[in-house]
């Protein structure tokens, strides 16, 4: 399932995170690419233990932790501390790849683990203030181009092959992390996503009490009660 999360951070958060990004210590961004990714890769990143990336990590996490939508959409069990990167000048792209299934929780005295169900890009600079950059999925449903206001985030499966096309002009600031989710299969998120939805829907013209809501609301629970993983 691709789904776009419009308005994961507020405009104040946008700019408190562009500040900063602005100051933040860029890097080679192949430090965290796997033996093949880091053949296509050819970006900037900031080092994943500097004061920057852990001030921008709780204005990330923050935002998640509060859009419901983000959460109907990824069912969260872990999350992957977000990393930060930037595109622009030389360093400018990053060819087609695959996520690593597994990633590694840096600096985790037990050596944690995240699986990676759901890859995420979360979008710090807005799409007029750079040519190209678009983040093209390949998925079920054939070829994706993504490229979306700053603030707002785009969910899709780990498994998809995908890349970020060349930028021509500016910079492309964005934050890229990965989701455990407490239901593995992408089929059935997507089914338990759009009950709820829907579900959400009747419920504002129904209110919570009408008992075809009661009803389908104890279905997507025992759906959920079957399919999750804790």
């Amino acid at each position: 399932m691709l789904q776009h999360i419009q308005q994961l951070l507020t405009p104040d958060e946008v700019r408190a995170a562009r500040e900063i990004l602005a100051r933040a210590p860029w890097g080679d961004g192949r430090v965290t690419a796997g033996v093949q990714s880091a053949l296509a890769k050819n970006n900037e990143q900031l080092p994943q233990d500097c004061a920057e990336a852990r001030e921008l990590q709780q204005i990330v996490l923050r935002g998640l932790n509060r859009h419901a939508v983000f959460f109907s959409a990824a069912l969260p069990k872990k999350v992957f501390p977000p990393l930060f990167n930037r595109y622009g000048g030389a360093a400018n792209a990053f060819g087609n790849h695959v996520d690593n299934a597994i990633r590694y929780v840096p600096g985790s005295p037990s050596g944690e683990r995240v699986r990676t169900d759901i890859s995420c890009t979360l979008f710090f600079a807005d799409p007029d203030e750079y040519d190209g950059g678009e983040l093209v999925i390949e998925d079920t449903y054939g070829r994706q181009s993504v490229k979306l206001p700053a603030g707002d985030m785009v969910l899709y499966p780990g498994t998809s092959v995908h890349r970020v096309e060349p930028v021509t002009r500016g910079h492309r600031i964005a934050s890229f992390f990965w989701i455990e989710s407490m239901v593995r299969s992408d089929e059935q998120r997507r089914l338990l996503f759009d009950m709820d939805q829907h579900l959400m829907s009747l419920r504002t013209r129904h209110g919570e009490t009408d008992p075809a809501v009661i009803g389908l609301t104890g279905t997507y629970h025992n759906l959920l009660r079957t399919w999750a993983d804790t």
